[in-house]
């Protein structure tokens, strides 16, 4: 997109600002900019979906090695292979316990557990801090939760994943389509200064599909569903057992639950 270097200085002086300051704060529905002087909504109803995930890892511990998950995201996806971990591109990927939760790591839990890889991805926060700080709004949150992004306005400056408290955001350090193994082509690929994370596979909702790792999760370890639906599956899983979020205390409200 067109912006010299002025106007670009500009906008990455009022993200700043706003981060510190709070000034960019995103509305929920329901909620009203101050500055303008409107009265809140006494009644907001909520948005009819709000998708979320719920990761077994009771189930996924069960198989070991297993990549399916991040295969089938990979390939749908156009995601780069490259072997260097300081260029790497990853969507959706394995850390063991106390790197993924290291708020609620302690020398007493079950050895099981600590050694246990639990896969990681973007969040989708109800709160995304991600979307505060793109001074082009290449990152946004849809209505429906999903915290999507726009490539072509995406100007790698990397604000977003200074901001990302998961680490679920990756630039493209180098040109990406050398390393793509097999390339899909109902889906773009990337450029070189682009960041990219996990979008739910919103074009795989869009036709009434499920994201293509809880297709490929044959154990049923993943499970995808609409949060604001009482009978939804997800809603029934995580009303009969305890689930927990990574990073619960810094308010962003993580929408991938996990079974333990």
């Amino acid at each position: 997109m067109g912006i010299d270097r002025r106007s670009f200085l500009k906008i990455v002086g009022l993200s700043a600002l706003g981060v510190s300051s709070g000034a960019w704060e995103v509305l929920q529905p329901g909620e009203v900019d101050a500055a303008h002087g409107h009265a809140a909504a006494e009644h907001v109803e909520k948005a009819a979906t709000r998708w979320a995930m719920v990761v077994d890892m009771r189930r996924c511990k069960d198989e070991k090695g297993c990549t399916k998950c991040i295969d089938a995201c990979r390939l749908v996806h156009n995601i780069p292979v490259i072997d260097n971990p300081k260029r790497e591109v990853k969507w959706i990927w394995k850390e063991e316990y106390e790197h993924a939760f290291p708020d609620s790591h302690n020398e007493y839990m079950p050895d099981e557990l600590k050694e246990t890889p639990f896969i990681l991805m973007c969040n989708h926060c109800d709160h995304p801090p991600c979307v505060r700080v793109c001074p082009t709004k290449a990152t946004f949150k849809r209505p429906d939760g999903i915290v999507a992004m726009d490539y072509h306005r995406c100007i790698g400056c990397r604000f977003c994943m200074a901001a990302c408290p998961y680490g679920s955001r990756n630039l493209n350090w180098i040109n990406p389509r050398p390393y793509i193994k097999e390339i899909n082509n109902e889906f773009p690929t990337r450029m070189k200064g682009v960041v990219e994370k996990c979008n739910f596979c919103v074009e795989r909702l869009a036709k009434g599909l499920q994201p293509a790792c809880v297709e490929a999760c044959h154990c049923g370890a993943l499970l995808f569903g609409n949060l604001h639906d009482p009978e939804s599956n997800v809603r029934r899983v995580l009303r009969s057992n305890v689930s927990i979020r990574r990073k619960p205390e810094l308010g962003t409200h993580p929408c991938v639950f996990y079974l333990v």
